[in-house]
């Protein structure tokens, strides 16, 4: 268990024993309050990672290297994206607890659908991002070789 993941643990014991505290009228702000604090942490590992695809895409410019890249192994030992995906599904699962309870609490039945719809159709595109290939260099298409 690393301190990230500590930390997220800490962070839902004091949601649930601040929820017993207060009882459920404070319960909304209380997941609104954790779901915050998720998404900067989300927010924090995505420009991390943005920064160092960047440094990368930099690196392969400034030496003119024109070779295709192979998919690459991050240290978990999952291919590039596989991460990722495998990541969303997780969260969209544990997120998926406390907002279906959100959503049967204020709207029932339909609440519940709605918000399911939601979390399979985030998925939905997720996944399908990753059938379809890139679209193709658009300087070949047109018959120029970059030069």
């Amino acid at each position: 268990m690393n301190a990230g993941d500590s930390d997220l643990k800490r962070d839902i014991d004091a949601a649930i024993g601040t929820r017993k505290e207060l009882g459920p009228e404070y319960e909304t702000a209380l997941v609104e309050s954790f779901l915050e604090k998720m998404e900067e942490r989300f927010d924090s590992v995505v420009d991390k990672r943005v920064r160092r695809q960047l440094a990368e895409q930099q690196m392969v410019v400034a030496r003119g290297d024109t070779r295709p890249r192979r998919t690459q192994q991050h240290s978990s030992g999952l291919p590039d994206g596989l991460g990722a995906r495998l990541g969303l599904a997780v969260v969209s699962l544990v997120l998926a607890v406390p907002l279906s309870a959100i959503a049967v609490a204020n709207a029932g039945l339909a609440g519940l659908l709605t918000c399911w719809g939601g979390i399979v159709a985030v998925n939905a595109v997720q996944a399908s991002r990753s059938w379809f290939p890139p679209p193709k260099d658009r300087r070949k298409d047109l018959g120029d070789d970059g030069s």
